[in-house]
């Protein structure tokens, strides 16, 4: 079903719009960056637990990522992203460790005391599908696919999906791919077979930090300006939550972020919007256009019978 543009703001809760009736609360993701060690746990126990096929060993020349992005055998991707220390934090400091939550953790770009390297620091972040409140990739799919389950999230049956890519173009961030071989789609599924049993999905389970937390989405968003608050209370004024806000682009993200900088230093959209918004509006003028043209087709006819 096509979004209808004057919903595209305010709360919903997108189980019951999607027929699901007794819905239980919405469940998502809020992965707190600011905690992340970039330990990969989370990459590791997705595939483990979704056999997702290993992509090899490829550092790609971007420090320790060797995944480099959401694909479709990486369905977690840990970013590490190197960046100059922030203007106005003094020198031999990027971040402190009751800010990253492990005290007597050493923060990037001081492991081993080495104070010279103290100039930059690595922020982290592990990525995943934002199972949009409004999700272009369900707007398109022609064979069903791709569905809304009772928790909110969104998921590809992989039976089903015919490979024609809509989805993957319809993504506002980039997350859905095909498998090189396969041809289909492939994504998060927020291990839906986990939470229907009651369980806590493979990725946040293996974190040992608590940066992805999982649990009711409305749990979450409280959690998760609470946190901002206190970084901002202990001079982190940068900390900021991306995908949260249901006002934004995309009604609000079922996994959202709490970042230390721009969500382009992540390589995430600063404003995403569902794709599929203005299809209603387009398909309406087409209809109006196709009946002025049969109409002018008629007169022409008739004028011309005459």
């Amino acid at each position: 079903m096509l979004p209808d543009p004057n919903s595209l703001s305010g709360p919903l809760d997108p189980a019951p719009e999607a027929g699901w009736t007794d819905a239980p609360p919405r469940m998502g993701f809020f992965t707190d960056t600011s905690v992340c060690i970039g330990c990969k746990a989370c990459e590791v126990a997705c595939k483990e637990w979704n056999d997702v096929p290993g992509s090899g060993l490829d550092l790609l020349g971007m420090s320790y990522d060797n995944t480099g992005a959401l694909t479709a055998n990486s369905w977690r991707h840990v970013a590490f992203v190197e960046q100059p220390r922030p203007a106005g934090r003094p020198p031999g400091r990027t971040a402190e460790p009751e800010f990253l939550g492990m005290p007597g953790a050493q923060p990037p770009g001081r492991a081993g005391g080495a104070e010279g390297r103290s100039d930059f620091r690595w922020l982290m972040m592990s990525d995943v599908c934002k199972h949009c409140t409004h999700a272009a990739c369900l707007d398109v799919c022609p064979t069903g696919s791709l569905f809304r389950t009772e928790f909110g999230t969104v998921v590809v049956q992989e039976d089903i999906c015919n490979g024609c890519g809509y989805c993957i173009s319809a993504c506002p961030y980039g997350v859905i791919d095909q498998r090189k071989g396969d041809g289909r789609a492939w994504k998060c599924t927020l291990c839906y077979d986990r939470i229907g049993a009651g369980k806590t999905p493979a990725c946040a389970q293996a974190c040992p930090t608590e940066s992805i937390q999982y649990g009711p989405l409305d749990e979450l968003r409280e959690r998760a300006a609470a946190r901002v608050a206190t970084l901002h209370e202990r001079g982190v004024p940068e900390a900021r939550l991306y995908g949260h806000d249901p006002d934004d682009g995309v009604g609000g993200d079922g996994a959202f972020f709490l970042l230390l900088d721009e969500p382009e230093v992540y390589g995430l959209p600063p404003d995403p919007v569902v794709t599929t918004r203005d299809l209603p509006k387009m398909w309406k003028r087409a209809g109006l256009a196709a009946l002025a043209m049969a109409a002018a087709a008629v007169a022409a006819f008739v004028g011309g019978s005459s």
